[in-house]
Parts: structure tokens; C-alpha cells; sequence
């Protein structure tokens, strides 16, 4: 009887603490607050050493860790897992949940994980995390305590704020989306403004045809600048709602540079601006990824700096093999006015331009938001060196897969 009581005590201040658990999560919309909080709650609801939390990478279909809670503080946010021969995959396809008693017997358990860490997995329970039309990942709990195994409550419980934080984590995602509609609508303004004054302006009976072919060409230029907005808008709205997916192959960096220089060849020209490639190797390896995504962050990177360049100068592209890291790093230098330090950490903020002072055509404000957006979908990573009076360095690089 006793033993009936306490059980039922230890139910009943579980989902009181699962409903506070609800709340919280309902009023929380920055995500990586959010998922903090779901795996920090799944540990102290199962009583685990450690939670984790895998989301569906439209990018490049596979599961990624987005957040974890491990004793030892180690991040994992580098680790991808595979659909295919993962436990936490075959939750995510088969949409059910599945507790492991022993992971060594096993053969679905990614032990790259553990073999990565000091964290070593004995039990794991693993639940899907889904919404009304689609299952966002995976909810993991690891290492029941004090040697306990996994039961029934457990997965039920575990399932329970699972639902509720594919719900939360849905939400926080479109609350980032309404936001950056927000700002699309309030820098659509600008141009529209232009356009706008200048239609009022052309209307009036006594300015000249010279005047009227400058402000056509006003018109015209504002309308290229929010067509080119639009589409820079779309693409990254469909990439940070994971809409857009990579379609990775076997790519070779060396021709997609060369016929990147090509096609700016023409802008490099009416300034009067030197175009130099470099690589090391001549022959570099190949990497898996989109072609097309990758060119299009290296066209960006090369229309900045013939654009922001001086009368004269040059722009250098590299790209190095850099065995000790496995990875092609790719460099755009120039020799422009370079970037204030004041400026350098808002480079890849959306939206976000240099305060231009010297008639330098200001853009859409897009572009390097979308080249961070594509470099990480890769599992690579991108930044930026300047000086001003010296000249701009952009640098990122792409992983080298592992030879099997």
C-alpha cells in the first residue's frame, strides 16, 4: 500500500512539474533558449545523466544535434547522424519511440558520439518530436541514474514534453520567420520611397530631357534593386525555414572559381582591376556539396570586392588544401577601402550595411547573410578581415570528406 502511495505521489509531482515545464516553454520563443530548456526539463524529468536533442537538416538529410545536456559541458553541435543506421534515425522514420537497455548490442548506436567525447552512453530512450504535418527530430534521454532502467512511465512522460516541444520549437521557428518579414517589409520602403518621389518629380512639366533620362534610370535602378531583394529575400527565407535543401555531389572547387573570375571579368574591367587565382594544390580534392550554392557564395564574395575596390587595384582568390583540418579553404582579398572594426561583426547580420560615405552602390543587404546561410549548411564556416585604407578578406572553407 505504501509502495502504491509513493508511486502515485512520484506520478502526480512528475506532470506537475511536466505542466510547469509546459508553461515555460510556451512563453520562451528564442530557440536556442528553448532547446536548452526541453534538455535540461527531459533530464530532471527521467531522472537522466544527460538529454539531447537532434533536428532534421532540410539542408543535407541528416539529423544534427542542435542541443545537448551533458555533465562533462561538451558541445555537440558539430555532429551529424544519419538517418540510416542510427537509433535516433529510426525513430525520426518510423515515427515511434525506442528505449535500448544496452547500446553496445545494438548495431543502430552512432558510437562516433561517444567515441568524440568523454561521455560514454550505457542506456538510451529516444522519442520522436512531432507536429500535426511533420517530425522536426529526435528527443533523447541517456543514462537512466543510479542504475535504473527506462520503463513505461518514462517513455510516456518523455513523449509528452516531446510533443510539446516540437510545438514550442515550431513556434519559436516562425516567430523568427514573422521577424524577418518585418524587416523585409521596412527596407522594401527605401526603395518604393525613391521610386515614388522620383514618379512625383517626372510629372512635372519644366525638367529638361536631361534631367528626365536621369530620373528613368533612377527608376530603373530602384526596380533592379527590389527585384533583386525579393529573390534574395525568398531564397533566404526558404533556407533558414528549411525549405531549400543542398543537392550534394562530388564537386571540384577549381572550375567553379575559374568560371566564377570569368563572369565577373567584364566588372573587374571597367575599373580597371587585376583578377588573380590561386590554388594550392593546382589539383585540389574534391568536396560533397552544391556546385551551384558554392558559386553562388563565391560570385557574392567577388562582385564586393570589384565593387568596394579602388580605381586600379586587384582582387586575389585562393583556395588552399588544408590537410591537418581536411578542408578547402577559400579566400577573396582585395585591395579597396576596407571595413571599420566598429562594422566587421555585422557583416553577416541580414539586412546589414557598411554606412557608405563614398557613393559606393549600397546593395540589398542579402547577400552575405545568404553566403553564411549556404558555408554552414556545408559544415563549414565564414568570416571577414579588414583594414581600413588596406583592403577586405573574406575567407571560408568547406569540409573534405574522409577517405574511406
Amino acid at each position: 500500500m505504501n509502495s502504491a502511495k509513493t508511486s502515485y505521489e512520484t506520478t502526480l509531482s512528475r506532470y506537475e512539474l511536466l505542466l510547469e515545464i509546459s508553461r515555460q516553454l510556451n512563453s520562451t520563443l528564442q530557440l536556442d533558449l528553448l532547446l536548452a530548456h526541453i534538455t535540461n526539463s527531459a533530464a530532471k524529468l527521467i531522472n537522466a545523466e544527460a538529454a539531447s536533442i537532434l533536428l532534421m537538416d532540410s539542408n543535407t538529410g541528416v539529423l544534427r544535434f542542435e542541443a545537448a545536456l551533458d555533465p562533462r559541458g561538451v558541445s555537440y553541435d558539430s555532429f551529424e547522424v544519419p538517418l540510416e543506421g542510427s537509433i535516433a534515425g529510426w525513430v525520426v522514420m518510423n515515427k515511434q519511440p525506442l528505449v535500448i537497455e544496452d547500446v553496445t548490442t545494438d548495431p543502430r548506436f552512432f558510437s562516433q558520439v561517444d567515441e568524440a567525447s568523454e561521455f560514454r552512453t550505457r542506456n538510451l530512450m529516444a522519442v520522436p518530436m512531432l507536429t500535426r504535418d511533420r517530425v522536426l527530430g529526435c528527443l533523447e534521454a541517456l543514462n537512466k541514474r543510479d542504475g535504473a532502467t527506462f520503463t513505461d512511465d518514462d517513455v510516456t512522460t518523455l513523449s509528452t514534453l516531446a510533443a510539446q516541444a516540437a510545438v514550442a520549437i515550431q513556434n519559436a521557428r516562425l516567430f523568427e520567420q514573422s521577424d524577418l518579414i518585418s524587416e523585409m517589409v521596412h527596407e522594401l520602403r527605401t526603395p518604393l520611397a525613391a521610386i515614388k518621389a522620383t514618379t512625383y518629380i517626372l510629372g512635372r512639366s519644366e525638367i529638361g530631357e536631361d534631367r528626365r533620362r536621369d530620373l528613368l534610370n533612377t527608376i530603373a535602378g530602384e526596380t533592379d534593386r527590389l527585384t533583386r531583394m525579393t529573390t534574395e529575400f525568398l531564397d533566404l527565407a526558404r533556407m533558414e525555414s528549411g525549405r531549400s535543401r543542398l543537392r550534394t555531389s562530388p564537386i571540384d572547387i577549381g572550375p567553379i572559381l575559374t568560371s566564377s573570375l570569368q563572369t565577373v571579368q567584364h566588372q573587374a574591367n571597367e575599373r580597371n582591376l587585376n583578377l588573380d587565382l590561386k590554388l594550392s594544390p593546382m589539383k585540389l580534392p574534391e568536396v560533397l556539396g552544391d556546385g551551384e550554392k558554392i558559386r553562388q557564395v563565391v560570385l557574392n564574395l567577388l562582385t564586393n570586392a570589384i565593387k568596394y575596390n579602388r580605381e586600379g587595384g586587384s582582387v586575389t582568390i585562393s583556395a588552399t588544401h588544408q590537410e591537418e583540418t581536411s578542408r578547402i579553404e577559400i579566400t577573396v582579398e582585395d585591395t579597396g577601402m576596407g571595413i571599420a572594426e566598429v562594422d566587421l561583426s555585422h557583416m553577416f547580420e541580414k539586412f546589414y550595411r557598411v554606412p557608405d560615405l563614398e557613393g559606393y552602390t549600397s546593395g540589398t543587404g542579402l547577400g552575405l547573410a545568404i553566403a553564411k546561410q549556404i558555408v554552414e549548411g556545408h559544415g563549414g564556416k565564414i568570416w571577414v578581415e579588414s583594414k581600413r585604407g588596406v583592403g577586405t578578406r573574406f575567407t571560408f572553407y568547406i569540409p573534405v570528406p574522409k577517405q574511406e
